[in-house]
C-alpha cells in the first residue's frame, strides 16, 4: 500500500491509545507508512480513544499532534471516554453515517452506523464493560453511557437492515461473548457483547476489528485484536 502509485484511499487500524498513554505507536517512527499518506487517508482507532477526556491542555496538545499526521483519525468509543464531553460536539452524517467531527481531522464514529468508505462499508459498534468501575468516579473517570442504549441497539439493527445484514468491516471496542470464550477471557459479559454473539450468527462481513483487551492477536480467520499494531484493513 506504499508508494505514490496506488488505487483508493488507505484505511489502517490499530487498538486503544488512552489518551496519550499509547498513542506514540501513531508516531513515524512506529508507524512510517503514514509517510506516504494524505488527509484523504484513515487511521481507524478500536475504542478508548480517550483524548475528549478534560479539553485540558494535554487534550488539546494531542488533538493538534494527531491533526498534524498525514492522515485522518477515526475512532469509536470504547468504554474509558468522557461521554458527557462527546455528546458537546455536534451529530453530522460522513460518508453514510452519524459522526462527531472533534476537529477537522479526528472523527468520532458514532454507535450502529454503517459507513461507506472507497467502496467499502464498515459497521460500527462502540461502548464496553469498565471492569474496574469500582475503582472510578461516576462523571468524572466513568460514565454509564459506556453501554449502548435500546435506541443505539435498534438503530444499529435498523441500519444492518437497510444494507442486507452484509458489510466489508466491522469496527468494535469489545467483542462477543463467543469469541471472548474463545480467547478464554471470562471477565465481562454484558447485554453488547450478547448483542455480539446474536449480530455475528446473522451478518457476513470480511474482517471483524476490536480492541479492548490490550493484546494483538488474529482470533480465528477473520477476527483481529489490536492494541499497539497498526495494520492495513485485509482486502
Amino acid at each position: 500500500m506504499l508508494g505514490k502509485e496506488r488505487d483508493g484511499n488507505m484505511l489502517y487500524v490499530t487498538g486503544d491509545t488512552h489518551g496519550e498513554l499509547d498513542i506514540r505507536k501513531l508516531n513515524t517512527t512506529n508507524f512510517p507508512e503514514q509517510y506516504s499518506m494524505t488527509k484523504e487517508d484513515y487511521v481507524a482507532i478500536m475504542g478508548d480513544f480517550g483524548l475528549v477526556w478534560n479539553d485540558g491542555k494535554e487534550d488539546l496538545y494531542w488533538r493538534k499532534w494527531l491533526a498534524d499526521r498525514n492522515f485522518t483519525t477515526l475512532f469509536i468509543d470504547g468504554n474509558h471516554e468522557n461521554f458527557d464531553l462527546l455528546k458537546r460536539h455536534e451529530v453530522v452524517e460522513w460518508h453514510g453515517g452519524k459522526v462527531q467531527f472533534i476537529n477537522d481531522s479526528i472523527i468520532h464514529l458514532m454507535r450502529g452506523q454503517v459507513y461507506e468508505i472507497d467502496g467499502k462499508t464498515i459497521f460500527t459498534m462502540g461502548g464496553g464493560t469498565s471492569i474496574d468501575k469500582e475503582f472510578r468516579k461516576p462523571g468524572k473517570s466513568w460514565w454509564p453511557d459506556e453501554l449502548p442504549t435500546y435506541e443505539e441497539y435498534e438503530e444499529a439493527l435498523r441500519n444492518l437492515d437497510q444494507h442486507n445484514w452484509k458489510v466489508d468491516y466491522v469496527f468494535t471496542h469489545t467483542i462477543s461473548n463467543n469469541i471472548m470464550k474463545f480467547m478464554r477471557y471470562e471477565k465481562e459479559e454484558s447485554e453488547l457483547n450478547t448483542f455480539f454473539d446474536l449480530i455475528e450468527e446473522e451478518l457476513t462481513f470480511r474482517h471483524w476489528y476490536f480492541g479492548h483487551f490490550h493484546a494483538d492477536e488474529q482470533v480465528k480467520d477473520n477476527y483481529r485484536l489490536l492494541y499497539i499494531d497498526v495494520i492495513p484493513v485485509q482486502p
